[in-house]
């Protein structure tokens, strides 16, 4: 079996990736190969020493090589896992601070606002060229992506390639974490389903396995009227409003509503605003460790969170095991009240035939028209990136909740495709394209 990671310099996605797979005990004696691909030579082969060193910590038999060339290592891939980024934090800083600049008060600027549409064409920029080279040279291999903004993404890959490609995300968690909080209760005592869409999600089912009891409307209520520091304020006034248990991250659920700045604020939270400036900080070092200055410890070692090696290890061992989210395409209404088109994170299970999303039925109407409003927004980008269109990026910025004057959308789009064209597809050749969505 071979695994190929594309970004692996990164040093958290790539850290976590590389380590979760060398202690994967499953995975020894099964001739597993993984290959690292990034194009950034330096952060490579630092991660390259790495994994060395990893490997012999754990006693791994996995061989590991390392490319920056990724046609190089993707020939005979069975999984390609995914998260690639250029510039990461200058672009993100600008996808949150212009929009503001023109009046848009908007959370984080990644998944959802109008930062986000910017973010989207980046990755879509590096994404497609990957996944074209994936078709060609490795198709049945599974893509499981964790680029964002993952959904705009994931719906991309899958209406304009064919790859075989699902979202991975570690959201849920959070929300399984606060049921556990709030119940103090074991995890496992309870039958538990969430489903919606990527960072913005809600608990349909809590059931209790020994009685039967359905346990959702008293988490609901307490959501609601839990007033201490454990119930993010946006999280609480959506379990009041609307009644759901949704993702307790006030700053993701934001990024998809028109007041979630009023619960946020318009600090960029990975700007200086947000720490003291004379902070002292020390840097969590991979060198450290890839040199052998420091020694293989708990620390490198950290799990990721992440469900990509247990879901490899489903696959390769045939386990049918079930997974809490996973990123699909809508196609069999998995979600009964959301569109077949709509990329939507339900959970699934995992087995030799691959990932199967479970139906779940509908989630509240409500919530489910909060999330139309996205989906046609995912469509439109997809269809301005196939076509180039300007018109129809206009149209997805007009959609999006944060966004409340025409002019000014007009000028930040303008603005924006200027600032970050080194990034971006060329939109200068303007054609007229009818949205049908």
């Amino acid at each position: 079996m071979k695994i190929v990671i594309i970004g692996a310099g990164s040093e958290c996605f790539g850290r976590g990736q590389i380590t979760d797979l060398l202690q994967a005990v499953e995975l020894n004696g099964k001739g597993v190969r993984l290959a690292l691909v990034d194009t950034d030579a330096e952060a490579l082969n630092t991660m390259m020493r790495l994994a060395q060193r990893v490997k012999a910590a754990t006693g791994s038999d996995i061989a590991i090589g390392h490319t920056t060339d990724r046609t190089q290592a993707l020939p005979g891939a069975d999984f390609v896992i995914m998260a690639v980024a250029r510039q990461r934090y200058p672009l993100w800083e600008q996808d949150f601070r212009v929009p503001l600049a023109y009046g848009f008060r908007h959370c984080l600027g990644e998944n959802g606002g109008p930062g986000a549409l910017f973010h989207t064409l980046r990755s879509l920029e590096l994404v497609v060229p990957i996944c074209r080279d994936i078709e060609r040279l490795c198709p049945q291999a599974l893509l499981l992506n964790f680029t964002n903004p993952e959904a705009r993404v994931l719906h991309a890959i899958r209406t304009l390639t064919n790859v075989n490609a699902v979202g991975i995300y570690h959201g849920v968690f959070s929300a399984l974490n606060a049921v556990a909080d709030y119940l103090q209760r074991p995890l496992d005592e309870f039958e538990i389903v969430s489903a919606g869409m990527n960072h913005f999600y809600c608990l349909l089912k809590v059931t209790e396995k020994a009685t039967g009891k359905d346990w959702l409307p008293e988490l609901v209520h307490w959501a609601a009227t839990d007033t201490s520091p454990r119930t993010p304020p946006l999280f609480r006034k959506m379990a009041e409003v609307f009644g759901v248990f949704t993702f307790p991250s006030d700053d993701h659920i934001g990024e998809y509503l028109s007041y979630g700045a009023e619960y946020s604020g318009v600090k960029w939270h990975y700007g200086q605003e947000c720490h003291p400036v004379d902070e002292t900080v020390t840097p969590f070092s991979l060198m450290a460790y890839a040199t052998g200055e420091r020694q293989i410890d708990a620390a490198i070692l950290t799990p990721s969170g992440e469900i990509t090696v247990p879901i490899i290890a489903d696959i390769l061992l045939n386990r049918g095991a079930r997974r809490e989210a996973v990123n699909v395409l809508n196609t069999e209404r998995y979600i009964s009240n959301l569109p077949e088109n709509a990329v939507i994170e339900v959970p699934a299970t995992v087995d030799a035939a691959g990932v199967h999303p479970l139906h779940v039925g509908p989630v509240p109407e409500t919530f489910a028209a909060m999330m139309r409003t996205q989906f046609t927004i995912h469509q439109l980008l997809t269809e301005a990136y196939r076509t180039r269109s300007k018109a129809l990026l206009l149209q997805a910025l007009l959609l999006d909740p944060a966004v409340n004057s025409i002019t000014a959308a007009e000028r930040l789009l303008e603005d924006m495709l200027c600032l970050q064209r080194g990034f971006l597809p060329d939109f200068s050749a303007e054609r007229s394209v009818k949205a049908d969505v």
